[in-house]
């Protein structure tokens, strides 16, 4: 679902729903900020009667309060023919619910203040809402309803699925869509990560508000959700409102098994296009999030292509020859699979020179490691960017504390992870980065390109 940590994610250079899964899209609400970012925040892991959990930060700053939610599943769960059912499904929560049709919820969640959103990632269905602490009950009431009561009435269907259809056929005269999805077969085969998950305008034609209900039924369940809260309540209220919002779920999810996969390294994918840039994408093998050794990982993609205006790759591609404004390298990791991507964009005429530079770059870090003035470097902008990135906002705390039990990660993380930081080790770093940068990497260009790569 979300990147707890990640080495700076590589340029933009693909479409708004990223290449493949390992470029995660960030599918959260943002909120108002609590105050400065702090570097650590007191979690409470709150139980209700009914048995469902959530992480707490009480927070009386503003009166607001923040929820965040995911259920695991996702896209991966959109059944053969219907791919698309997950994302249009998010489209239709606040369409009308129980016995209120759209209008009518849509008043009734404006008269109560609040702001509601869905999204469907590969991984996980999140949602958000955030509401004033004196109208809490009133929106809860309606995220309730929303949750356990949607209508799928026909009209808004047919509304959001031409929507979507929509913008499927404006992308696709895009060259980056085109090579998203060459790409994604290519790394991933017939796994569910490389099938479409905005679907298509033929798949999306044959959903019905029966399959919608379908699919709801077997996503929606309290075994599988995960909840994060930030704001103005205390724990014996949310207590009670969790049991209100979420206790008529079912007990258990029904989800499909999803295998895990490793991408398939070697592969030249390009798509001709007559832009004014060729952009450029390596996916290298990655590292799952529980590995022991992930912080040495993570470490060491910093120093080859994390740091802005300091990283390996930005002093070897741009500082040194000029060759492309940005560079990056990042650590990606979803449920079933996880990488490391480079990317970059530049003249058309220079892309195969970049792709010489980026490769050898890449073959002096596995051969060598990063150096101790690299490792203390990244030490320092990863122990110092972490309140920022990710504890800024009650919106960024309550997606925090959603991606730390996704992660599994424990409520002390955040007291935990400077320790892991600082105690990571050159050589480690070094072992990682032949472990990880060691193999041919899949290789994705998409502009004039070069003839005969498929």
């Amino acid at each position: 679902m979300m990147e707890i940590e990640t080495a700076r994610r590589p340029v933009a250079i693909l479409a708004e729903n990223a290449v493949v899964t390992f470029v995660l899209a960030l599918f959260f609400l943002t909120f108002p900020a609590l105050g400065p970012a702090r570097s650590a925040v007191d979690i409470q892991e709150v139980r209700s009667e009914g048995g469902i959990t959530a992480w707490l930060v009480e927070d009386y700053t503003v009166p607001i309060v923040a929820l965040k939610f995911a259920f695991e599943g996702g896209s991966t769960q959109d059944p053969q023919g219907k791919e698309g059912i997950s994302n249009l499904m998010t489209g239709l929560f606040d369409e009308g619910a129980g016995e209120l049709d759209a209008d009518a919820f849509q008043l009734e969640l404006d008269d109560a203040g609040a702001e509601m959103g869905f999204d469907a990632g590969r991984d996980t269905i999140s949602g958000g809402m955030r509401t004033l602490a004196e109208t809490r009950e009133e929106a809860f009431g309606l995220l309730k309803l929303a949750l356990t009561r949607p209508r799928f009435d026909q009209a808004p269907i047919d509304r959001i699925r031409a929507q979507l259809v929509a913008g499927i056929q404006a992308r696709a005269r895009d060259p980056e869509t085109a090579a998203r999805i060459a790409f994604a077969e290519a790394v991933y085969g017939d796994h569910p990560y490389a099938r479409r998950s905005e679907g298509t305008p033929e798949t999306l034609a044959t959903i019905t508000s029966n399959d919608l209900r379908a699919l709801h039924s077997r996503l929606f369940a309290r075994d599988n959700l995960i909840v994060g809260v930030v704001g103005a309540i205390d724990a014996e209220t949310l207590k009670s409102e969790l049991d209100r919002i979420f206790g008529d779920l079912p007990a258990r999810a029904d989800l499909m098994r999803v295998a895990d996969v490793d991408p398939k390294l070697g592969h030249n994918v390009s798509v001709a296009y007559p832009l004014a840039q060729t952009s450029l994408l390596l996916a290298y093998r990655g590292i799952a999030r529980d590995d022991p050794e992930f912080f040495p990982a993570l470490l060491m993609t910093h120093v080859l292509g994390g740091g802005a205006f300091s990283s390996r790759l930005f002093e070897e591609v741009r500082e040194k020859r000029g060759l492309a404004y940005s560079v990056g390298a990042s650590l990606s990791n979803s449920r079933h699979a996880n990488s490391l991507i480079i990317g970059t964009a530049t003249d058309p005429v220079r892309a195969d020179q970049v792709l010489d530079v980026i490769r050898e770059t890449v073959a002096k870090m596995a051969s060598e490691g990063p150096t101790e003035a690299e490792l203390d470097a990244a030490k320092r902008y990863l122990l110092g960017s972490y309140a920022i990135n990710n504890l800024d906002s009650s919106g960024a705390i309550a997606n925090t504390l959603v991606g730390l039990q996704f992660e599994k990660l424990g409520l002390d993380y955040i007291e935990r992870r400077p320790a892991l930081i600082q105690g990571v080790t050159r050589e480690q770093a070094a072992a990682q980065a032949r472990r990880l940068l060691s193999e041919e990497p899949a290789v994705l260009m998409i502009g004039p390109g070069r003839p005969g790569d498929n």
